[in-house]
């Protein structure tokens, strides 16, 4: 059977304000308290965790992520509790999806598609 994958993506004007990647962001920074160690956990730069929580807290209503200044120790991030409403919505959200997503019509196109492409002509 094929895989099936349906990524929900909420923009806010041109930027991404929540996806699949910026919840993880959003958990990861609850579990680790920073977001450099949360965007280490994940395999990205301090630099790009630190742009997607700027996008999260310009695109919602309140702030998803609050950060405290740093100092010889680091500093550290929480997500407020408006951030953990919209990580718990959206994925909420993703389930309310994926579970629509288990009809005929997955069925009739999981049966019907290749498991890989067929060969170019004339290769």
């Amino acid at each position: 059977m094929a895989t099936l994958k349906i990524k929900i993506q909420l923009y806010c004007g041109d930027e991404i304000a929540m996806g699949p990647g910026k919840a993880d962001l959003l958990d990861a920074i609850t579990q680790h308290g920073s977001i450099s160690k949360a965007g280490r956990s994940m395999g990205m730069s301090y630099r790009r965790a630190w742009m997607l929580v700027d996008t999260m807290n310009r695109c919602w209503g309140e702030p998803l992520v609050r950060t405290s200044p740093g100092n010889k120790h680091g500093g550290g991030a929480t997500v407020t509790d408006f951030g953990k409403s919209i990580a718990a919505a959206y994925r909420q959200l993703q389930g309310t999806v994926q579970d629509a997503a288990s009809c005929e019509a997955r069925t009739f196109l999981s049966n019907a598609i290749l498991s890989a492409p067929r060969a170019h002509k004339g290769d």
